[in-house]
């Protein structure tokens, strides 16, 4: 009710209640024990009670970026807010709308280096997209509002309100949400249709076009999606996408090349380099894709769709900027190529798919799993998506070769059920991430695709899937090696594998029991289909301890600093020859 005299901490209860908010992710302390206790007398909001800050953030992360919705965190002062900050620079890299509330000391003791006190607007201040300090009561309502405005409008991100303990005691009125307006923050939604007539008509005289799909397409709403797929299918050109954006288009369409980038497709990377047009829909053209700058698609005209402006034309620049949102701009692309009557030049489409299919003969992503032996890394993701596929079900990822793996493995025909850290690459992501989502969805599928070194950083949070009663599965690829370490190592710099190798690693499915939770293992090819149906079936947490090759490694690979054109492929009797520099002998 607005023009309510209410304390601090009902305040921001009440104003979470308003902006839809039904689940905090968080960990009590002194600092903010006054809205904690206001969430004891009320049961709208659900609290999940994490292990540690970090993963109380990435799993506000799982919850945003499976929903679409922001995801809620509340942390203490000092240490509380410190331990938030990986996971907040994870979700502004990856822009992915988060409230983070802190506690602070009381207003006359800020600057006194009192107990658990730290300038949380000066640590996060780099690491997010917006944040405040309150000093008064009386700002409350504005900065709570105001928060989840710029946490979800534009380019969607983290950002931090900082709550000294005196103004969660003190007592204000409170306003409700209707028609906030930030006074500087407007973002551009609408294109300009000038701009988008010149791609319209640059994309309908292209002889060898790509499009160069992100997580924007995922940031702007499932109706993107639908554009996108509704676009591609109108023009037939050809698909790729960042890691971010897997999802956004159906990987069992024709026109789809698989993710492209340093552990991309050989067909989507070739497409990539030789287009003459680059239609770029909710991507950055950051340093995994690209490869050496001044070497990438060097004879295309760009065109970039970006709600961020600070996008534009920051790493390449492009020919035709478009700044607005997505959904917004594909609506305008669709309907000027049809009221122009646009049509593709179909003899020069037709050639650009004949090489395009030359590429895809390559098989880039085939591998050899032998009857003997140990299980192969990608005969594992393999299994596990065809016993998954038909079941709603939402993959998490750590970081490592196991991500790279899942990514060209396991396949996603929707948004939203791929979840992963992408530009920061932060390991420990997957498991409260995967939290996240099974709070979210708490009738799907969720697993956590993770390795043995990656899992061990937040592992912890096992414990918080068994209190809450997650069925969260954690499928860990066990190579007994930080596994891209070690691959960069053999490859670039001379197999010197220093502090690489996981000694001391703990027995997984003793560890999972030790929780609370079921433990499984597979170490033979021929046991995989079983083990992971018996995962499937135990209806609480799994950790599954998938024992595979510690040599094989993850390919197509580009070496860091070459162009996005020279790969270095897999083993294959009818490859290219390959340099020791990774460049293709033709």
């Amino acid at each position: 009710m607005s023009g309510q005299e209410m304390t601090g901490a009902q305040i921001v209860i009440r104003a979470l209640l308003d902006h839809g908010v039904d689940t905090i992710f968080g960990y009590p302390g002194g600092a903010v024990l006054p809205i904690y206790d206001e969430i004891f007398k009320q049961e709208g909001i659900k609290h999940i009670l994490v292990r540690h800050e970090q993963g109380a953030v990435h799993a506000a992360e799982g919850y945003a970026r499976s929903t679409g919705k922001p995801g809620v965190v509340l942390v203490t002062s000092g240490p509380g807010a410190t331990n938030a900050v990986t996971g907040l620079t994870d979700a502004l890299m990856d822009s992915i709308p988060l409230i983070c509330l802190t506690g602070q000391v009381p207003t006359h003791l800020i600057g006194s280096d009192a107990f658990q006190e730290c300038d949380t607007v000066g640590i996060t201040r780099p690491c997010t997209k917006h944040n405040w300090l309150v000093n008064s009561v009386d700002e409350l309502t504005r900065v709570m509002h105001e928060s989840f405005y710029v946490a979800t409008n534009g380019r969607p991100g983290p950002v931090v309100v900082d709550i000294p303990k005196d103004v969660q005691f003190a007592s204000g009125t409170y306003e409700g949400p209707a028609n906030v307006v930030h006074k500087t923050y407007r973002p551009q939604i609408k294109g300009d249709a000038s701009a988008i007539t010149r791609a319209v008509e640059l994309m309908a005289g292209a002889k060898k076009p790509i499009f160069y799909t992100g997580g924007g397409v995922i940031n702007s709403g499932p109706n993107a999606s639908l554009l996108l797929r509704q676009l591609a299918e109108m023009t037939g050109y050809p698909v790729t996408s960042t890691l971010m954006g897997l999802g956004a288009y159906p990987s069992h369409e024709n026109q789809w090349l698989g993710m492209l980038g340093m552990h991309g497709t050989y067909e989507a990377n070739n497409a990539m380099h030789d287009c003459d047009v680059m239609i770029c829909v909710g991507a950055r053209f950051d340093d995994r894709v690209t490869g050496r700058l001044d070497a990438f698609s060097p004879n295309s005209k760009k065109i970039h769709i970006d709600i961020d402006p600070s996008s534009i034309n920051k790493n390449v620049h492009v020919d035709v900027p478009i700044i607005g949102d997505c959904a917004h701009v594909l609506e305008d692309m669709i309907r000027i190529w049809k009221s122009k009557v646009a049509q593709p030049d179909k003899e020069a489409l037709a050639d650009w798919w004949r090489q395009i299919d030359t590429w895809r003969g390559r098989k880039s992503l085939g591998f050899v799993q032998g009857k003997e032996g140990p299980i192969k890394p990608q005969q594992a993701i393999q299994r596990l998506y065809e016993l998954t596929k038909d079941r709603k079900t939402f993959i998490t990822t750590e970081v490592g070769q196991h991500q790279m793996w899942a990514a060209q493995h396991y396949h996603f025909d929707e948004p939203n059920r791929w979840l992963t850290s992408g530009g920061l690459g932060t390991m420990g992501y997957g498991l409260p991430a995967a939290i996240g989502a099974q709070i979210a969805h708490p009738d799907a599928l969720v697993i956590d695709i993770a390795g043995e070194a990656s899992i061990q950083m937040c592992m912890q949070e096992m414990s918080t899937a068994i209190q809450f009663r997650l069925p969260v599965k954690i499928f860990i690829l066990n190579n007994e090696y930080m596994g891209m370490v070690r691959q960069w190592q053999e490859l670039l710099h001379g197999g010197r594998y220093s502090h690489s190798y996981s000694e001391a690693l703990p027995d997984f499915v003793k560890l999972a029991e030790a929780y609370g939770g079921t433990g499984i293992r597979a170490s033979k090819p021929e046991e995989l289909d079983a083990k992971i149906t018996e995962m499937l079936d135990v209806p609480g947490p799994v950790i599954f301890d998938c024992l595979v090759d510690p040599a094989e490694n993850c390919y197509p690979m580009i070496p860091s600093g070459a162009p996005h054109n020279e790969m270095i492929l897999g083993e294959d009797p009818n490859a290219p020859t390959v340099t020791e520099e990774g460049k293709m002998l033709v």
